[in-house]
């Protein structure tokens, strides 16, 4: 069986590449660069130390202070996109963080020349092709969400092909955050958020209400609400499923409860991702693998995730027709 899930083609739609640095590169990178990781971050294991939604945020937070330059970018993007070509991901879409950059002094020049350095040199040595969606952090507001977006448009990379938002989804709302989007929206970009996730189903029903949003980041709390579930196959709205980050947050207690089920069985488009893999001691092939198992989803609907993960990528559209055919044509 595991071996047949890892020879399924897949997709990633929904990491953080600050969230992808290995405890092991994070503190080689920390020495290259003089920086004093706090020593509460690491486990006696090695792994990274946090408790609940909070102190997973300072850990992250903790994690990208050892970031100092454009290479570092390229060392972690190259370092993510490895693993993800271990998994057999032919495509993958992370979320870079423009504020995290500024905080350890790198430029936002520079940050995307490192990520893209990462990009160019993983997909020469794996095959794989990995693109970038600017968010900003919700927790920051809107004032420097505004920032964030003029920058982003200010300065087209080919790779930048979306924008999106993570952070505290208890900070301010998202109607405040109505005219950041926009200014992406009439950019030509395409749009995500975090949403449902640690808040209810009304944080969902705020980001199609108020945003141009074609995908929701989690909105696994949809699940609450039928009006809701039925307006996402409606508009065609895409969830960003990470299983293993909602069970590890205690989002759901168990994989009996989790409501990925449910809420396939409705017709909403989905894919399965990884979010931040240390931290949650997962990867993109894992959460394939445990969703296989733990919902009874045989190859077929595997093939079935990674279409609909690649048909709502942000991927432009030769790119887009080349990978869904190249999924379609998988054989199990």
């Amino acid at each position: 069986m595991q071996d047949q899930v890892y020879r399924v083609p897949k997709v990633e739609l929904h990491s953080h590449l600050e969230g992808t640095i290995k405890p092991s590169l994070a503190q080689a990178i920390a020495k290259r660069n003089a920086v004093s990781l706090d020593k509460n971050l690491f486990l006696a294991n090695g792994s990274y130390a946090w408790s609940d939604f909070p102190s997973f945020l300072t850990a992250y937070d903790n994690v990208s202070s050892c970031l100092r330059s454009g290479k570092d970018y390229a060392d972690i993007t190259y370092e993510y996109l490895k693993d993800c070509a271990k998994d057999n991901v032919i495509y993958a879409e992370t979320f870079i963080s423009p504020d995290h950059a500024a905080e350890c002094g790198i430029s936002y020049d520079d940050m995307i020349s490192g990520i893209t350095n990462g990009i160019n040199d993983a997909e020469r040595d794996f095959g794989i092709i990995g693109r970038i969606i600017v968010t900003c952090v919700r927790h920051l507001g809107p004032k420097q969400g505004f920032n964030v977006v003029q920058t982003m448009v200010q300065n087209p990379h080919p790779y930048v092909v979306g924008f999106g938002m993570g952070g505290d989804e208890n900070a301010y709302t998202l109607e405040e955050f109505a005219e950041v989007y926009k200014i992406a929206e009439k950019a030509g970009y395409s749009c995500t958020v975090h949403a449902g996730e640690i808040c209810g189903p009304e944080s969902v029903w705020d980001a199609i209400n108020y945003l141009p949003v074609s995908r929701i980041g989690h909105g696994v709390n949809c699940i609450k609400d039928e009006k809701l579930m039925n307006k996402l196959v409606e508009q065609n709205i895409h969830l960003e499923i990470c299983p293993g980050s909602n069970l590890s947050l205690s989002i759901f207690s168990d994989w009996d409860t989790h409501p990925l089920p449910s809420i396939m069985e409705k017709g909403i488009s989905i894919s399965l991702n990884s979010d931040d893999p240390p931290f949650f001691n997962t990867t993109v092939g894992q959460e394939y693998y445990d969703s296989a198992k733990h919902f009874n989803l045989d190859i077929e609907k595997l093939k079935q995730i990674s279409l609909m993960a690649m048909e709502a990528s942000f991927a432009d559209s030769e790119i887009k027709s080349r990978l869904l055919e190249e999924i379609q044509k998988f054989k199990s």
